[in-house]
């Protein structure tokens, strides 16, 4: 059965991630189907990352793979943005994050994809609420940079009542270093000089997160 005519008959969920791509690319090249040709786009994917591998695959390496044209290529990279889109729709203005993991499972889609760490700042009202968030810093690959000074002074402009701060881990390990653990000390003494409090710092990983609040750091 053909991947369209399955999935009206039994629904999206019956579907392999070859067959959805299958549906998206339409057609094959000479000489194999749809399915096939999608096999092969997520080969250029990484066995590791499997479909989220679209995320970091680039146009020029999907067009490399024999039977991906330009047309083809965005299709594929459209729908990897898509998808990241709709779950970062999940963090509303006014959403509550009373537990570390809501907060993870709002940022999670958002940051486990990024190839290079990002530091977010998440500002809070009284309520718990998310008042917004703030992309405090992007670093190379394995390091980012936290500043004190900018985490406070946005939580002054946005008279936050409290903050809550992410960041990622490109290797998808979230297990917090020595420079982690030492910084979110520092962060929690300047908090604490503030009266702002530092409710949490959490490690994103590959769908896995850290809580060193949970880890007794804070």
């Amino acid at each position: 059965m053909l991947p369209y005519d399955k999935f009206l008959e039994s629904g999206p969920q019956s579907l392999s991630d070859e067959e959805l791509l299958a549906i998206i690319l339409r057609t094959g090249t000479k000489g194999e189907d749809a399915v096939t040709l999608s096999c092969r786009v997520l080969e250029a994917c990484g066995e590791k990352r499997g479909i989220s591998g679209l995320y970091h695959v680039t146009l020029k390496d999907l067009m490399n793979i024999k039977g991906i044209g330009e047309v083809k290529a965005v299709k594929l990279k459209a729908v990897a943005e898509l998808s990241k889109r709709i779950a970062c729709s999940k963090v509303k203005e006014d959403i509550c994050f009373r537990r570390p993991e809501q907060v993870a499972q709002a940022y999670m889609e958002q940051m486990r994809h990024l190839e290079k760490e990002c530091c977010v700042a998440v500002y809070m009202d009284s309520k718990d609420s998310r008042i917004k968030d703030v992309t405090l810093s992007v670093g190379c690959l394995n390091s980012s940079i936290m500043s004190a000074r900018e985490i406070f002074r946005q939580a002054l402009l946005c008279n936050a009542a409290a903050v809550i701060l992410l960041h990622n881990h490109p290797s998808g390990n979230p297990q917090p270093s020595r420079e982690d653990i030492l910084l979110t000390t520092r962060l929690k003494e300047a908090s604490q000089i503030m009266e702002i409090p530092l409710l949490d710092h959490i490690i994103i990983g590959d769908n896995t997160y850290i809580s060193l609040k949970e880890k007794g750091v804070l």
